[in-house]
């Protein structure tokens, strides 16, 4: 199962670089269009879920990890995806979700946390004890975040042995972009230097060998690292691999090493795929994904409201609005300004805010309105180049919202198939999907 991660390594040694894409979204729609993606093209599904996002008490999605692989496996068998072509992550596994508890207490709760990951599946495990506890520094230093991380293996590699199969792959280092996004705008980003990027693998290196823990140590496939990439609000910062150069250099030194990138977001098949080439061959995807399915919402919400009497004036966008103002603690500490630029961050922000509401019963019921009111409507290609230009080809015949609404997804997907292996995406449009969502 783990084949493909560890295959990445040998091939950037080989000059035939290749990547894949590490999708982070628990929305049933950015799954099934994952799904899809990779059955259409006999790829394997990478599919990642977060400490805050999936853990033993819920999450934010009030899933277990045993909850998420089970929702992944039965929209992938929909979709004709077999079960042994999909890998599981995880994906800043650490004390995170309890920082303001003592470190005793937050670290407990974190080995339990990745116990309950391997214990479900997950094979494909990111150790992040970065962060300080209670009383502590908000970063903490190398030599305590790789004890942690140590620990954290250790309770993994116990649940893996318990569990049977195939031992996890792990990713380690923690310089990241912000979860979500920068809160402001950017201008500039400076990748990791070579010397941090090597001290901290030197640092996890000693640790774990002091601990008994080689062989797992050996499976380690990956660093996160800076590479310059970032999104903020309302601006992205692009690749630029002359700045990277330097952090690249470090794989010549450590072969059998790749780098995993976040926030790749929003970067387009160019820098992606330079990402790809440069040794950055893992690229996590996220906000991306659910803001494009955002984007076809409120153009379906936008068409709904111009062709039937009856809808009502962007039901939707109001549905959305009512809910967070209602329950703002996911956007407020994020979005600043005036009450107009707050509203316009609310919905329209790159760090799509909006996503942690998509699975409340308002927002629900709202969606579900939408895609009854123009099922089986036949839209005029005006409407479509006034609100949806994209997706001119649903014109003209009965409509099926959820296949637009997963083709949306599936556009941004085949971006990043196009970086990890070079192929051009495929010209048929996803559209001609017709009515399988």
């Amino acid at each position: 199962m783990t084949g493909l991660l560890r295959s990445l390594a040998v091939a950037r040694r080989k000059g035939s670089p290749i990547g894949v894409t590490s999708v982070c979204s628990a929305h049933p729609l950015v799954i099934r269009a994952a799904a899809r993606n990779a059955a259409r093209f006999s790829d394997t599904l990478v599919i990642e879920a977060t400490c805050n996002q999936v853990n033993q008490f819920g999450g934010y999605t009030g899933m277990l990890p045993s909850d998420f692989v089970r929702l992944v496996q039965l929209i992938s068998a929909e979709e004709k995806l077999p079960t042994e072509r999909i890998i599981f992550g995880g994906d800043h596994l650490g004390p995170n979700p309890w920082r303001k508890e003592d470190a005793g207490a937050a670290m407990a709760k974190a080995e339990e946390m990745v116990t309950a990951y391997v214990s479900a599946g997950f094979r494909k495990i990111h150790l992040d004890a970065s962060m300080g506890c209670a009383g502590e520094p908000a970063a903490l230093d190398d030599a305590t975040t790789a004890e942690r991380a140590a620990r954290l293996a250790l309770a993994a590699e116990r649940a893996a042995r318990a569990a049977g199969g195939e031992a996890p792959v792990y990713i380690i280092g923690t310089e990241v972009p912000a979860p979500g996004g920068a809160n402001h705008a950017i201008n500039d980003i400076e990748p990791t230097s070579m010397a941090a990027a090597t001290h901290t693998i030197d640092v996890h290196r000693d640790l774990f060998l002091s601990q008994g823990l080689a062989d797992a140590f050996s499976r380690v496939i990956a660093l996160v690292v800076q590479p310059g990439v970032e999104f903020g609000n309302e601006n992205v910062v692009l690749y630029d691999r002359a700045k990277a150069r330097g952090l690249t250099q470090l794989l010549e030194q450590e072969p059998s090493l790749v780098f995993e990138a976040h926030s790749t977001d929003y970067q387009g098949q160019v820098s992606l795929r330079q990402l790809v080439e440069d040794g950055f061959p893992i690229l996590k995807v996220g906000p991306e994904l659910t803001f494009v399915l955002r984007e076809a919402l409120y153009g379906l919400d936008l068409i709904a409201t111009d062709l039937l009497p009856d809808y009502g004036a962007r039901p939707l966008y109001q549905a959305m609005e009512r809910l967070m103002l209602a329950e703002p603690a996911n956007w407020q500490g994020h979005y600043h300004g005036s009450g107009a630029e707050q509203r316009l961050q609310r919905h329209y922000s790159f760090s799509d805010r909006i996503r942690y509401y998509w699975n409340q019963p308002e927002a629900e019921a709202a969606v579900a309105k939408l895609t009854a009111a123009l099922r089986g409507k036949t839209v005029p290609l005006t409407l479509f180049r006034q609100h949806l230009p994209a997706f001119e080809a649903f014109a003209g015949r009965p409509l099926e919202p959820t296949s637009l609404l997963i083709a949306s997804i599936q556009r941004s997907l085949d971006e990043y198939r196009f970086a990890c292996t070079g192929e051009a995406p495929n010209t048929e449009s996803n559209s001609t999907d017709g009515g399988r969502g």
